[in-house]
């Protein structure tokens, strides 16, 4: 132990002779100032670290020890730029960023010397192509009506728009070019359950207001549900669809908090919260507890707005619970006009660890199981679909929709498109790009006029991607894109289209008693329309049974 003091201690040992030493010459040898002013300043982060009592490094090891917490702070970035490869998706792949960076651009996206993928590895996937390719569609034509028969309203969608994402989570400036971005395009922008701000007005681009359980923007001073402030927002003509929030990927079932000291006079305005107190989002609604009062709670929105398209988003969890809610729409004859399903894939500014990476249903299963569920019950042609979990290019979107679902929303995709590099750095405000930060000084980097035409162009050239490719299939729309149309290699000598992969219930199904699926047969019967409770069916009453007898003396 003794021999390893010198070289624990060396450094700082050095730094403060090499200064003793050479103070008294410095009047007659000027060019050892920056060097002494360098020692000087080690000796008193060396002399602070010994000081210190809350890392053990630093106080063993004084200077050198501040080596670590250095490296450790700018490894993300080391990572991102030095060590990682093309395809490493960390949550996102460089190949996948360069894609939105370039097209956001107005740059060739194209790939020269063929595909880095291996087409042999299990898991690869990829859409046929046709021996009669048809001429490319226009992507203005790639469009769907929201609104089913219950609405006055029905809203005219881009199948490719802005994923939710809240004023205080991102700047101002990155909200206000995201949504001149989307007025451009023609295309869709979620407020996100932070309300609607003054940068989501500033340039008109259509809305789809979020509101989650805090009822931000529609809330009375205790927190709950105010009809009269709903009403009043929800008519604006920039406002075309409600949506209410029953969860989101990244952290399904969790409620959030965003700090006093971060709840500015303009946020607090934003969302009907008093300014420096703590802003909480519950982890549930206080508006409902049971899918019937879920439906109600809707049609009463489709009332206040004055008959505009209303639905949920959720991330899929318990199945028997999203079934209860199609239990209900069948007993109270209510249906959301849309549903939007998220996956755990999702992000958010931060979230627990265990959460975001085990908690929730990704999101291709858990749009199939809403698709299923709703074609069963001969639903699905009234109530449109909308999926959101990673997608950024033309292929992510045929895939989510060959598989389900009406319409895509990008979280992410869009935020690389106004400047983000994934520095994962949301929750520090300490943003490099002035995307996810309120500092008024990070985000004036963020030049709106700019980052919205690349928001534009990103939404453009992606959609022009998807018709080429549509094309090549012998498709002309979007909505013709079937799971035939997705492959998937399983092994090595083996490849399986989606229709053959998963299953596809047949309309009606859960309707006509005669369920060939044992799982959705299982999950219809605990279904309840009156609760998010699984019905108590033989199977718990077997297992009860068996339990008393374990408990019973012989």
């Amino acid at each position: 132990m003794k021999h390893s003091l010198p070289s624990r201690y060396a450094c700082l040992a050095f730094c403060l002779l090499f200064t003793l030493a050479s103070l008294p010459l410095l009047h007659t040898h000027t060019w050892l100032w920056p060097i002494t002013l360098i020692t000087t300043l080690l000796s008193l982060v060396g002399l602070n670290d010994l000081r210190q009592s809350h890392h053990a490094v630093r106080r063993n090891y004084p200077i050198l020890g501040n080596i670590r917490y250095l490296i450790e702070t700018i490894r993300p970035e080391i990572r991102q730029y030095l060590i990682e490869g093309d395809d490493d998706k960390l949550p996102f792949s460089r190949a996948q960023r360069s894609l939105v960076y370039a097209r956001a651009k107005n740059e060739s996206a194209e790939k020269a010397f063929g595909t880095l993928n291996d087409a042999y590895k299990p898991g690869f996937e990829f859409i046929s192509h046709s021996m009669l390719p048809v001429n490319t569609p226009d992507p203005a034509s790639f469009r769907i009506a929201i609104g089913g028969p219950q609405c006055r309203l029905p809203y005219s969608a881009s199948i490719f728009n802005i994923s939710a994402m809240s004023f205080g989570a991102l700047s101002a400036n990155a909200i206000a070019a995201l949504n001149r971005g989307a007025r451009m395009g023609r295309f869709a922008h979620d407020t996100g359950e932070g309300s609607i701000s003054p940068y989501h007005r500033e340039h008109g681009g259509d809305l789809i207001w979020e509101i989650g359980s805090g009822y931000f923007g529609c809330r009375t001073e205790d927190g709950r549900f105010d009809p009269q402030r709903f009403a009043e927002q929800a008519r604006s003509p920039q406002v075309k669809m409600i949506e209410v929030k029953l969860s989101q990927g990244a952290k399904p079932g969790h409620g959030g908090i965003l700090p006093g000291h971060k709840v500015s006079r303009e946020i607090a305005q934003t969302r009907g919260v008093r300014e420096g107190e703590d802003c909480i989002s519950p982890a549930a609604h206080s508006a409902f507890r049971t899918p019937v009062e879920l439906l109600q709670f809707i049609a009463s929105l489709r009332e206040l707005s004055g008959g505009k398209p209303v639905g949920f988003k959720f991330c899929l969890g318990h199945p028997w619970e999203f079934m209860g809610i199609a239990k209900a729409m069948l007993a109270t004859g209510i249906t959301p006009d849309f549903i939007v399903v998220d996956g755990k894939e999702g992000g958010t500014g931060a979230a627990p660890r265990e959460f975001s990476d085990n908690m929730g249903v990704p999101m291709r299963e858990g749009l199939m199981f809403v698709h299923n569920t709703l074609v069963g019950l001969n639903l699905r042609s009234s109530i449109r679909i909308g999926a959101a979990g990673k997608i950024v290019s033309a292929f992510d979107i045929a895939s989510v929709l060959a598989i389900g679902a009406d319409w895509v929303n990008s979280a992410r995709g869009f935020m690389f498109a106004i400047g983000c590099i994934q520095s994962q750095s949301c929750h520090t405000n300490k943003c490099p790009t002035g995307v996810a930060t309120q500092d008024p000084l990070r985000q004036r980097a963020l030049v709106v006029p700019d980052k919205a035409e690349r928001v534009a162009s990103f939404h453009r050239n992606t959609l022009h991607a998807l018709a080429e490719m549509l094309a090549a299939a012998g498709l002309e729309h979007p909505s013709q894109l079937k799971p035939k149309h997705l492959a998937r290699r399983i092994s090595s000598s083996e490849i399986g289209l989606f229709s053959d992969l998963h299953t596809f219930l047949k309309p009606g199904e859960l309707l006509s008693g005669s369920i060939e699926s044992e799982f959705y047969a299982r999950m219809w019967r605990m279904a309840r329309s009156d609760s998010f409770a699984p019905e108590t069916g033989e199977g718990e009453v077997r297992v009860a049974a068996v339990r008393r007898r374990e408990v019973e003396p012989a």
